[in-house]
């Protein structure tokens, strides 16, 4: 596949994203966009699976003195994702790591809030979760949506992403799942170099996709 190829934007990732999903015999899929620049992308992908599209929130724990580097991930459920040789390899402290991770969940709890505020998470239970986001980079937050989608009783999950380089996949691929990316490119640098336009997925950008999204299910009932 060209590595020369570039997207217009996320919703144009996601026509493409969704148009390789819909070659594969995939049965009763819920799609989950990883908020927040992930849902764009889902919506497209919904829309071309006739499915319905739920939200998956996570957050990336940057190391304290470079926080573009992952150093693990949390999610909904109390997901939570290490990478141990990391934090030992950069000395970073228990304390440190502590830290990352209550700033991080103060913000997931208050997304979590905002985008379900008037609907639950969709029913899962012997389904086929398909986890989508604008791409990946170390795939940390990916492994943790992996994890919250199994919790929940996924009998099958698939990663789908714009862009990922190959080391990535190949990680991603240990944990028993499918990885579908649209480009793999060796000289991957950043996510955000694969797009025309990468502007910042906003919170109201998130719940007005979301409702625009009819679900074709009734919610589950988390009582």
């Amino acid at each position: 596949m060209s590595s020369h190829r570039r997207f217009a934007h996320r919703h144009d990732a996601g026509r493409q994203l969704g148009e390789r999903l819909s070659e594969l015999p995939v049965q009763n899929p819920v799609v989950f966009g990883l908020a927040r620049g992930g849902v764009p992308v889902a919506f497209e992908v919904a829309r071309a699976l006739n499915s319905p599209l739920d939200v998956l929130v996570v957050r990336k724990l940057g190391v304290p003195f470079h926080t573009e580097l992952a150093l693990g991930a949390i999610g909904e459920d109390d997901a939570e994702v290490l990478n141990a040789a990391l934090i030992e390899r950069l000395g970073i402290s228990t304390g440190q790591v502590a830290a990352v991770i209550e700033r991080e969940r103060a913000e997931l709890a208050r997304r979590v809030d905002l985008y379900r505020v008037d609907r639950h998470s969709l029913m899962l239970a012997g389904r086929t979760a398909i986890v989508v986001d604008d791409g990946l980079a170390t795939g940390a937050t990916a492994h943790v949506a992996v994890n919250v989608a199994r919790a929940r009783g996924a009998e099958k999950v698939i990663i789908a992403v714009a862009v990922s380089p190959p080391e990535t996949i190949a990680e991603l691929a240990r944990l028993d799942v499918e990885v579908i990316s649209v480009l793999v490119p060796s000289g991957f640098r950043a996510v955000g170099e694969w797009y025309d336009d990468f502007t910042q997925v906003s919170d109201d950008d998130v719940t007005s996709l979301l409702r625009q999204s009819k679900s074709k299910e009734p919610d589950r009932d988390t009582d």
